[in-house]
């Protein structure tokens, strides 16, 4: 994926927490530039846990252990990013809103990218 196609699923994951901060109470993200810095720590984070424990265990995953995970991370990254504050609850309804909002709008992890380009190519 380019830049510009990273610049883009940036804007749509920042204006989507923007959306799950107004429906879920205990997680209010203050503005669009801490929704998008939000998402940014999300993805990496995600990126991060997929490359040293796999993707079972990533918020991309399926089942129980990657919606937990995911919760973590959202918890986690209102230390890192300015504006942002959640509950435990809420963090744990945020990856809810969020998985269910992926559901409809799946979105592919750079892990997923390359390996569709690898089998591709046998």
């Amino acid at each position: 994926m380019h830049l510009l196609g990273h610049l883009v699923r940036f804007i749509v994951s920042a204006l989507m927490l923007l959306i799950v901060s107004w429906i879920v109470p205990g997680f209010k993200v203050g503005g669009f530039w801490s929704a998008f810095f939000l998402a940014l720590v999300i993805a990496i984070a995600a990126w991060v846990i997929e490359g040293i424990f796999g993707r079972r265990i990533t918020p991309f995953g399926r089942g129980v252990v990657g919606f937990l995970t995911s919760a973590l991370v959202i918890w986690l990254a209102q230390f890192i990013v300015g504006g942002v504050s959640t509950s435990i609850i809420g963090a744990i309804l945020a990856a809810l809103v969020i998985g269910i909002i992926d559901l409809f709008i799946p979105v592919k992890t750079p892990f997923e990218q390359g390996r569709s380009g690898r089998e591709n190519a046998k």
